[in-house]
């Protein structure tokens, strides 16, 4: 017997709510407005309110993007950390302030963030208690945050930054993060979604995905001292010389030069999640500088593309005609190794990759998932756990369908994957929700939970 759970919790009416940000791992919430100001709030559980309490941070307006990360140190036994980050702009758009807020860890609320960076352009000013982006903010930005790491899209630019964030010690109480601009990506065609799990950065692009090993842009180029590899190497003493690394973190290995991100077991350097650089440079790792990677978007030495498929129409010839480009506009993590895919088109993808990561080479495929409607909004939360994983689609409108997507194995053999693209085929709903309300956003709670933005109201579910 299915039972579901449902919570309506009222919003203020003025101003309204465009959007929602959710952090699983603290439960907190952040609701973008209208006047693009943001309301925060820390560990909150929509199916205990009725409803929503005023907000315990409020990030002024104007606000263009904003995200959550977390922050894992290299120390186990310390507790990873949450930071929220926004984006404004400033000086009449030609600089971003970066304004940050931490999680603190014994009253589970959020305090302004003082933030370390020592790289040309980048300078935290305590008037504005933010970090001054000396780039043109332009039109808008895009933030999107992940573990440890957190990148910037500037339409205007036409370019990404990448920046690494952790904190300066393991106080749980500790409100001082070092920020680190790690690599920038010159953008030759536009960006439509962006993704950053699992060490991949994922680019939506028109007919298809562009796939970054993210660890190679983390990274950055520094000095390093001797010290042995995994597999036995060792690095001689540089003294002084900085490694000439592409990209920043590869290396000939019995003659072939390999890229390495945290997604497989890396031969260069010790693994964290999500780029975390535990190993020594020089004596201090925060004495040390970071150069910052460059490369273009379509550098095929540091990324592959994949195209999407597309549906084909029956035409007065005996051939098929594909229809119009489209584009990826939504990309969500289902597993290390897989990601879902809503194109412009309403169609919902699925990409694989397979494990080892070389650069350009990655091996991977898309397959063309049979949906029961046209995608407007995905939502997703990742379980490695599960083999079978849930997964949220709403057509826009007033519907949202669970969806229980079955696992596929990415290094099976080609029988093995016919198999699992077989089942892939037929997916079905196995839950249906109808707001009352015109459906603006939703977001994952955890697997068999959803939240839902209609035009005035919150509304929570869980089914069990």
């Amino acid at each position: 017997m299915v039972v579901v759970e449902a919570r309506k919790l009222s919003l203020p009416q003025t101003p309204s709510v465009s959007s929602l940000l959710f952090d699983p791992s603290s439960l907190s919430l952040a609701l973008m407005h209208s006047d693009s100001s943001l309301s925060l709030y820390p560990s909150l559980s929509p199916l205990s309110l009725a409803s929503l309490p005023p907000p315990q941070t409020t990030v002024p307006s104007p606000s263009s993007s904003a995200a959550f990360l977390r922050l894992h140190g290299p120390n186990p036994n310390s507790n990873p950390r949450v930071l929220f980050v926004a984006a404004a702009p400033l000086r009449g758009g030609a600089a971003v302030l970066l304004r940050f807020w931490i999680l603190l860890g014994n009253t589970q609320s959020f305090a302004k963030s003082r933030v370390v960076c020592n790289q040309t352009g980048l300078e935290f000013d305590d008037h504005k208690s933010g970090v001054v982006f000396r780039v043109r903010h332009g039109a808008s930005v895009k933030l999107v945050g992940s573990i440890n790491v957190f990148v910037m899209y500037s339409v205007s630019n036409s370019k990404i930054w990448v920046f690494s964030a952790r904190m300066v010690d393991d106080d749980d109480n500790s409100v001082t993060v070092k920020l680190m601009k790690c690599a920038v990506i010159d953008c030759c065609v536009p960006v439509f979604a962006i993704s950053i799990s699992f060490g991949f950065l994922i680019l939506g692009e028109e007919n298809g995905v562009r796939v970054f090993p993210l660890r190679p842009l983390v990274k950055g180029r520094v000095k390093r001292e001797n010290r042995k590899l995994n597999n036995g190497l060792s690095y001689g003493k540089l003294g002084g010389q900085r490694l000439n690394l592409p990209n920043g973190v590869s290396q000939k290995i019995h003659g072939s030069e390999v890229l390495y991100d945290d997604s497989v077991n890396s031969k260069v350097v010790e693994n964290s999640s999500n780029g975390y650089l535990e190993e020594k440079s020089e004596k201090h790792c925060d004495s040390v500088k970071l150069k910052s990677v460059k490369l273009r978007q379509d550098s095929r030495a540091s990324a592959c593309f994949v195209e999407l498929k597309k549906e084909e129409v029956e035409s007065c010839k005996p051939t098929k005609v594909p229809l119009q480009s489209t584009k990826a506009v939504s990309i969500q993590a289902l597993s290390p190794n897989k990601f879902l895919i809503v194109d412009s088109a309403g169609e919902l993808q699925l990409l694989c990759l397979s494990n080892p990561v070389l650069a350009s080479e990655i091996p991977c495929h898309v397959k063309l998932l049979t949906a029961s409607m046209k995608v407007e909004k995905l939502a997703v939360l990742p379980d490695i756990s599960t083999r079978t994983q849930t997964v949220w689609i709403s057509d826009g409108c007033n519907t949202v369908h669970m969806l229980a997507v079955p696992g596929m194995d990415t290094s099976a053999g080609d029988s093995d994957r016919k198999d699992s693209e077989e089942k892939l085929s037929a997916i079905s709903v196995i839950q249906a929700i109808f707001a009352s309300e015109k459906i603006q956003d939703v977001i994952p709670l955890a697997t068999n939970a959803i939240l839902i933005l209609g035009q005035g109201s919150l509304f929570a579910y869980t089914i069990s």
